[in-house]
């Protein structure tokens, strides 16, 4: 008796199963061939991103060895072919465009291209910074303090990892533009943080002996001096 039971409750488990893969079975086999071919694009897309990339990779390498050999034209061609590129190629090829421009002596266009790049959203922060002090530092002989501080003003604050890049800038735009006051704020910035680099702290002394050659010390140093 109890056998007749067992079987008839195993027919009963067996219909239940029956019905709800009739009722599921569909659904499930639908999101197994989503994984199957989810999987498969995803490894697809994948191999096509590093396709492309190592693409990219080999057209920007091609086109700094003709920048780098003075053929900017053809240079900037090659350029132009990772507009459109994976990656941070497409910035990395238009920061290089704009620096050929400039050496090729274009540098009211370098400028431009250097400040386009700095306004771009699209771009990574540190390239737009790197952009923004490029374009003060070929503008500091032709433009006036004003357009120099809008530029770099913000790269100068004691967080920055540009601050002594864009204080030295402004040191010299300052002293160009005859404003001394500014120029030696900017230099003494750059005397008391001791991570200004030896390289810019050298420049800025010559042009520190410079100022004091034509216009004394500073009022405080005169001071000091006196005691």
């Amino acid at each position: 008796m109890s056998d007749i039971f067992r079987e008839v409750d195993e027919d009963i488990r067996h219909e239940k199963y029956r019905r709800l893969w009739d009722r599921f079975g569909p659904w499930v086999i639908g999101v197994a061939v989503l994984i199957v071919v989810g999987t498969g694009g995803y490894r697809g897309w994948l191999y096509w991103q590093e396709q492309n990339s190592q693409q990219a990779g080999d057209t920007f390498i091609e086109a700094v060895s003709l920048s780098e050999a003075g053929n900017y034209d053809e240079a900037e061609k090659m350029f132009a072919k990772l507009d459109d590129a994976t990656g941070g190629y497409p910035a990395l090829a238009q920061m290089r465009s704009a620096t050929d421009l400039a050496n090729a002596g274009n540098i009211t266009e370098a400028v431009a291209a250097f400040d386009a790049l700095s306004r771009d959203s699209a771009v990574p922060e540190s390239l737009r910074d790197i952009a923004a002090l490029r374009a003060a530092f070929l503008a500091v002989d032709t433009e006036e303090y004003s357009a120099i501080a809008d530029r770099v003003e913000g790269l100068s604050g004691a967080d920055s990892a540009f601050r002594a890049a864009a204080r030295e800038i402004l040191a010299l735009s300052a002293w160009k533009s005859g404003d001394i006051e500014t120029a030696r704020r900017w230099i003494s910035d750059l005397d008391a943080d001791q991570e200004t680099p030896a390289d810019v702290s050298r420049r800025v002394g010559l042009l520190n002996d410079v100022i004091r050659a034509k216009y004394g010390d500073a009022p405080s140093e005169k001071g000091e001096a006196a005691q």
